[in-house]
């Protein structure tokens, strides 16, 4: 068993300062020695087919990590919009039993039909969580980007890995390490995947002030400077009323829907907009479809 926990972390420039309070988040809950790396600026190649392209900038970033580590021991893949509550060497000690890589188990059936204004329908399991054998899986992040153009999609390499076989595939990581929108007294990380709810980007969250109070945490501690907040808040990445939540913390007694609300109205007063740049991508993304639609069929209308 390797002696450091390698804790890689999926991340753009708009998610660095939430990989900051992931990373907080996992070192105050554990003795072990752990190192966070963030997979921010790692290069990535890219598909020629657009209709199999990254969704995000570091959708294939977690296939690189073998190569980051010199294809030796084993690593922890998580993307950045996470909190962790329990000792992180519980899911680095899961066993490989054979296995290349660990991935989320079913999602529990009551747990699977979200509740919730902007979530999906109906909740699957992820690889958001993910735990690898470097050396067994050998993997080169520019081979399996270039798997995409004709040998296999988007989905079917980033929801069934499927450059594994399936007896490579261990289905071990237990819900409440990949709790999504979720928390109890079990939960050792809460993923907030609806992106427009995130703590950073929206008041709506009703786990949103589990999130500020690590903030203020760090903020009282010392690790995180009130300026850094407000820069990613001049850059557009982080909403105009966090600092003003993180000061009055409403929801102490229970979550106050008028206070997200008056939030939400400052938000809107001043311009913010939820994670733009990942929606210009989207974007762009689209009009290259449309492009290499239209010149594999010229004369193809494209609404």
């Amino acid at each position: 068993m390797d002696d450091v926990i390698r804790v890689f972390v999926g991340a753009d420039r708009s998610q660095a300062l939430a990989v900051d309070t992931l990373a907080w988040s996992i070192h105050r809950n554990t003795d072990r020695k752990v190192e966070v790396k963030t997979l921010l600026g790692v290069e990535l190649p890219e598909p020629k087919d657009p209709r199999q392209g990254s969704r995000t900038n570091f959708s294939f970033a977690r296939f690189a990590i073998p190569e980051l580590t010199g294809w030796q021991g084993r690593a922890i893949y998580l993307d950045a919009d996470m909190q962790v509550f329990r000792d992180i060497g519980e899911l680095w000690d899961i066993p490989m039993n054979g296995a290349k890589i660990l991935i989320q188990e079913e999602i529990p059936e009551a747990l699977a039909e979200p509740n919730k204004v902007g979530a999906p329908s109906r909740r699957i399991k992820q690889c958001s969580v993910m735990v690898i054998d470097c050396a067994a899986t050998g993997w080169n992040v520019r081979d399996i980007v270039a798997g995409l153009d004709g040998q296999y999609s988007y989905e079917e390499l980033m929801y069934h890995m499927c450059i594994l076989k399936e007896e490579e595939v261990g289905y071990r990581v237990p819900f409440h390490w990949n709790s999504l929108e979720h928390f109890d007294q079990n939960t050792g990380l809460i993923h907030y995947t609806d992106m427009n709810t995130q703590p950073w980007v929206s008041p709506d969250n009703v786990l949103g002030p589990i999130w500020l109070r690590l903030v203020n945490e760090m903020l009282a501690e010392g690790a995180l400077a009130l300026s850094a907040l407000q820069t990613e808040i001049d850059l557009g990445f982080f909403r105009p009323s966090l600092i003003d939540e993180l000061r009055e913390m409403p929801h102490e007694q229970g979550f106050d829907p008028e206070a997200a609300a008056r939030y939400t109205a400052q938000d809107r007063k001043a311009g913010f907009i939820k994670h733009a740049e990942v929606y210009a991508r989207k974007r762009q993304r689209d009009r290259l479809i449309k492009a290499a639609l239209a010149a594999a069929e010229p004369g193809l209308l494209i609404s």
